[in-house]
């Protein structure tokens, strides 16, 4: 077994709830998901990370977990996703679960029983979560939803004390200086690894410890209780992916792959806006500023990298006037602005334009560890600004054009969100039917992208190593292994641009346009001339 696998992966990013019903109920299920596997296998994606499927209130879309051993009644149950899992594994597809390590549900029993000193459990559960007298501890830590709480703390009338919780008031964080605490997190992987999960995007992993005098983030003590994860998985079922969340500068993130031995993946958060930054101002500058502050990982390690999710595009990690320049490019309307970020999809954020589209995806496939594609961007989808919270890009998938995007046949008001209807991404217009019948669709596009990635390992594998390529429009770099050497023009700019760069070092070879097949003039000693047109891109075998 290649215990590596995920370096070549293409994962795909999932809302249950959203993607297929099978049942009619309005609401998106597992039996649903399985039922569109043949789909995700022909588009070419490897491994499906799901959101949350556990029990829930939904009060966040179930990162508020009541209870981590079974399935949520809305998406089936565990037989049907022990039929998922098979169904997956005869596919060759990969999947990952989604576990919330920091928090849970104030509806989890647990959190019942440790508020409540009447409770028979109290005193098992009794410091299974964070508790104070005072609302003055950790004055450091940041308040992370400044747009919905004004403190880290909450006071529970039925304890008589404060509880802590980095997200919502009605999250309430888990106690990992509790012994208990952290075995119980290793039998809830336990669980779910003897039903064949292939790995789990672990969220929220900086806020696991409180120390007084600290940010509460990224603490030593987090990182070992990290490491003690991976060390029990790959002793109970090795080759199990730890892909983690780690929204934080890339010098922080290190960190979080120990010397190999604590997270094989985490994502790659502030590169992303960096992307969109650069297109919006035809520059590669943020991009390379980024790039040379990310360190060298580790041995089997690799980053994610991802355009959008299912969250804020996040404008945590940029300067002010940075944050400013993208709200006012990316979010003219209050609506699409959310906490420090903007609550767009791909395709709204690039204002549809096909041309800039491409060539963000052709970044997001080239340039830095594996791609995380969110559901719905290989068609275009858009969004639905008006939708509560991040709601509006957990829109319905559009399948078809028939009701309800093929997504469901319930009456349309009984769906767990309406679908988009406009006329410029409306699933009469915008589905995968259509799509995949015209050979020209952003759809049949971008699953060439993904078969050609696919036949070069170096996408996966190679080293990185930015050219010095004149315009700053263009963005040109080297993928390379020992057998394979990639170099990727993308142009940034709307304007066909001329680019030209010093290939000395490989004159006499002759590149190949692997996505074209086209023959280019030899490599001299001379700059090398590449014409590209507005927003194009080439991926050159040299």
């Amino acid at each position: 077994m290649q215990v590596d696998w995920y370096k070549d992966a293409v994962f795909y990013e999932v809302f249950v709830r959203a993607f297929a019903d099978s049942d009619g109920d309005g609401i998106g299920d597992l039996a649903g998901l399985t039922s569109k596997l043949d789909y995700l296998r022909w588009l070419g994606v490897d491994a499906i990370w799901m959101l949350p499927i556990f029990p829930s209130p939904l009060r966040d879309d179930g990162y508020d977990v009541s209870d981590y051993y079974t399935i949520h009644p809305d998406y089936g149950t565990l037989a049907d996703f022990r039929a998922l899992m098979a169904a997956a594994h005869e596919r060759d597809l990969k999947v990952l679960v989604e576990l919330i390590p920091n928090h849970t549900s104030d509806q989890n029993a647990w959190f019942q029983a440790s508020r409540d000193p009447q409770h028979p459990e109290h005193e098992k559960y009794r410091d299974w979560y964070v508790w104070s007298d005072t609302d003055q501890k950790y004055e450091e830590s940041r308040i992370i939803f400044l747009d919905y709480e004004p403190s880290n703390w909450t006071y529970d009338e039925v304890r008589g004390a404060y509880f802590w919780h980095r997200f919502f008031h009605h999250q309430p964080d888990l106690n990992y200086d509790h012994p208990a605490v952290q075995r119980e997190m290793l039998r809830i992987m336990q669980f779910w690894a003897d039903l064949g999960v292939d790995g789990f995007r672990v969220d929220a992993t900086p806020y696991l410890i409180e120390r007084e005098g600290t940010s509460c983030e990224n603490l030593p003590e987090t990182h070992a209780y990290l490491k003690r994860m991976r060390k029990f998985l790959d002793a109970y079922a090795p080759g199990t992916l730890l892909l983690s969340e780690a929204n934080q500068w890339p010098e922080d993130v290190r960190p979080y792959f120990g010397e190999g031995d604590e997270f094989q993946m985490n994502f790659h958060f502030p590169l992303m806006p960096r992307i969109f930054m650069a297109l919006a101002q035809a520059d590669r500058t943020p991009i390379e500023q980024i790039l040379a502050r990310t360190p060298e990982l580790p041995e089997g390690c690799q980053w994610g990298s991802f355009l959008r999710c299912h969250d804020e595009l996040t404008l945590e990690m940029v300067t002010p006037e940075e944050r400013e320049f993208m709200w006012d490019f990316y979010a003219p309307e209050p609506r699409m602005r959310l906490n420090l970020g903007i609550r767009r999809r791909l395709a709204p954020l690039l204002e549809n334009n096909r041309a800039r589209i491409e060539v963000a995806n052709s970044i997001f496939l080239t340039l830095i560890g594996s791609p995380v594609l969110y559901y719905g961007d290989e068609i275009g989808m858009g969004d639905n600004i008006w939708l509560d919270d991040r709601d509006g890009v957990r829109t319905p998938m559009q399948w078809e054009a028939s009701e309800n995007a093929g997504f469901s046949t319930a009456p349309a008001e009984q769906l767990a969100a309406p679908v988009i209807e406009d006329e410029i991404y409306g699933y009469r217009k915008i589905n995968v039917a259509a799509q995949r019948e015209d050979p020209d669709s952003l759809l049949n596009r971008m699953r060439e992208l993904l078969r050609i990635r696919k036949k070069y390992p170096a996408f996966g594998r190679g080293e990185l190593h930015l050219l010095e390529v004149h315009p700053h429009t263009g963005l040109a770099y080297l993928r390379a292994t020992v057998a394979e050497t990639l170099i990727i023009f993308n142009n940034l700019a709307p304007e066909p641009q001329t680019v030209s760069v010093d290939l000395a070092d490989y004159a006499g070879k002759t590149p190949v346009d692997i996505l074209t097949g086209e023959t280019y003039p030899p490599i001299t000693e001379e700059l090398y001339v590449v014409e590209l047109a507005g927003y194009g891109y080439c991926w050159l075998k040299i």
